[in-house]
């Protein structure tokens, strides 16, 4: 880009985010202290140098440790089970009052099971993820095989995700080569250039509101996102493996070894995965004909969805925020990426999900370090990046964050130069219906 140019799109990115943070600043809530548009901000340090202020031993991986918390979340959801078996029917109570005691009661009980137990192997899944980065042992093959194990048994293609996830840690934030929860445009999101709302989420938004967009926002990340990126339907990035951009209409899923989103490589890989996950519905369906549809729900399905709320909703929190910058290629570095992520608290689900949403800045940092030493590097990282502003801590609880989070981060401009999410709700509302007529 011409010196010209940059100047304009940092300058218009300047009053964007002027503007875009006018209602946090309002509303008290917490803003990165880090803004790369300040001409005073300060210089990025080199990954050699954050790694150089962490103890040697943080980079320890250990068998023993490792499986230790594999037999420890196994335990949990053993636990989880029996409790429910001894205190639940997965037949329906036979009141013919469906707002009976004993319907309420049985209804009651089983969303308990089913949110403590999604908590609990969302830890398998976390300590599945660790594998897929080589974090969990000293051995790859060993972590594989763990890795194969804990995700397929939650529908998660290994290797491919494997894949995928690496490439996210790869271009964290940037706007056209990233990967999961890449930001739409203005123009994806149906605003025209003159901010008339033109389609899809814009018009949504006209109709239905703020409040009912942002419960929309949350169901579809929550609810219905897992399924569809891992089916190339949503967030799966801009640029397949060689580079292209997407033709309108491409998909590029988990599932298919021929999909663009891999290199020829790992084709055998992907195929193993996929098979993995057809034979765990085939299994499901196997159960589904022996026992009934309702008790492999309630046992299963229940705490399926709430694993999968649980991983997109780290993902979601750790890299979006109204005053956290998205990097267009032509200003994006791997440190300005890894350094865009945040820090949130998580109270007790920390204790079950191995604090992946509290100490996510030194996992994207350094992913190869093991989880159980995070804590440790993350106040080394701390006391290194915070007095020079580069640290991102939020301290506002998660749900918060997230409701504030679904109103306020829908689009950017552009995908070049430095980029920050604005919300619909400060898009005047024109007449929607008369610009589809």
């Amino acid at each position: 880009m011409g010196k010209g140019g940059r100047s304009t799109v940092l300058s218009s990115t300047k009053n964007l985010v002027q503007t875009t943070s006018t209602k946090a600043q309002n509303s008290h809530y917490w803003e990165s202290p880090y803004n790369p548009l300040d001409p005073n901000a300060p210089t990025l340090p080199t990954k050699g140098e954050i790694k150089a202020v962490i103890p040697k031993e943080c980079f320890n991986r250990s068998y023993l440790h490792s499986m230790y918390f594999v037999v420890r979340d196994t335990a949990m959801a053993v636990g989880c089970v029996y409790a429910a078996y001894k205190t639940l029917s997965t037949e329906l109570p036979s009141s013919s009052n469906l707002f009976s005691l004993d319907v309420l009661l049985w209804f009651v009980g089983w969303n308990t099971y089913a949110f403590w137990m999604g908590c609990v192997l969302t830890g398998h899944w976390v300590l599945a993820h660790e594998c897929g980065h080589g974090a969990f042992s000293p051995n790859q093959a060993f972590n594989d095989v763990w890795g194969f194990i804990m995700h397929q048994a939650l529908l998660v293609p290994y290797f491919a995700w494997q894949h995928t996830h690496a490439k996210h840690h790869r271009r964290t934030n940037n706007t056209v080569d990233g990967e999961s929860h890449v930001p739409n445009t203005k123009d994806e999101v149906g605003l025209g250039a003159n901010d008339e709302r033109l389609h899809t989420y814009a018009i949504i938004h006209e109709a239905i509101g703020d409040g009912p967009f942002g419960m929309l926002q949350i169901f579809a990340h929550l609810v219905v996102g897992w399924p569809l990126y891992l089916m190339g339907l949503a967030s799966t990035g801009r640029l397949g493996i060689d580079g292209k951009p997407l033709v309108d209409g491409e998909v590029m899923d988990h599932y298919r070894p021929w999909s663009r989103m891999f290199p020829s490589k790992l084709r055998v890989k992907i195929a193993i995965s996929t098979l993995g996950v057809i034979c765990a519905w085939i299994a499901i369906g196997l159960a589904a004909k022996e026992y009934g549809a309702l008790p492999v729900l309630l046992w299963y399905v229940g705490p399926l969805m709430w694993n999968q709320a649980w991983l997109v909703l780290y993902t979601w929190l750790q890299h979006n925020d109204p005053s956290v910058p998205q990097y267009g290629p032509d200003e994006w570095t791997w440190v300005r990426g890894a350094l865009s992520t945040v820090d949130r608290p998580y109270g007790i689900f920390d204790f079950f999900h191995h604090k992946i949403g509290s100490t996510h800045v030194a996992h994207h940092l350094f992913h190869e370090m093991p989880f159980y030493k995070a804590d440790v590097a993350t106040a080394a990282i701390k006391g290194f990046l915070e007095p020079k502003g580069l640290y991102n801590y939020d301290p506002t609880p998660w749900y918060m964050a997230m409701w504030r989070i679904a109103k306020r981060c829908h689009y950017i401009d552009g995908l070049d130069g430095i980029q920050y999410y604005k919300s619909l709700e400060d898009v005047p509302l024109r007449g929607a219906g008369k610009k589809m007529d």
